[in-house]
């Protein structure tokens, strides 16, 4: 889930929208003003507005597109991970995530602290990753579907925020022997 450089080939809403994403993600919404975004984006004032007529407007297209890609990256990590790792797979998918140069936590975790509810996106993200969770516990036929998703997401998230505070050492190893205990 890395971030790339903005492509100045890109039409004027994807050039803005891939350094929003950048710059939110990196240095958070409330840091990251307009001004700037116009600025690195390379685009006119005019353009921005016309886009995105508001910043609030800016902020939900990112979670818009940061769900949609993020969860993309992560159903696929899973995947690869799901035969011999199984549900423990997940603490493995979020390590890869976490070893990233740009890791900076969770978009929506952020979102939700900066600015409470005011995007409910960051919720639906939420509500989305627990429903891809419960899908896999179905899959797998654990015991109690419900409940072992239940108690993953707790994992899932308390692993994003201490990863986020750079607690990894041995994360993943004790993620993924708890979440091996919830598929027994």
């Amino acid at each position: 889930m890395q971030s790339l450089p903005t492509d100045r080939s890109l039409p004027a809403r994807e050039r803005i929208l891939a350094t929003a994403s950048r710059l939110f993600y990196q240095d958070g919404l409330r840091a990251t003003g307009i001004d700037r975004i116009i600025a690195e984006s390379g685009v006119a004032k005019m353009s921005f507005y016309r886009h995105f007529p508001s910043k609030a407007d800016l902020v939900r297209a990112f979670l818009e597109a940061r769900h949609r890609s993020w969860m993309q990256w992560f159903a696929a990590a899973v995947e690869k991970r799901l035969e011999k790792q199984g549900f423990a797979g997940l603490a493995g998918a979020l390590e890869e995530w976490f070893a990233q140069p740009d890791f900076r936590g969770c978009a929506f975790i952020n979102t939700v602290a900066e600015t409470g509810r005011d995007f409910p996106q960051a919720i639906v993200h939420k509500r989305e990753l627990a429903s891809f969770v419960a899908a896999l516990a179905e899959r797998l036929r654990l015991r109690s579907p419900a409940l072992a998703a239940a108690k993953a997401m707790i994992i899932i998230e308390g692993m994003i925020v201490r990863a986020q505070m750079g607690e990894t050492d041995r994360l993943a190893e004790i993620a993924s022997q708890m979440l091996a205990e919830i598929a027994n």
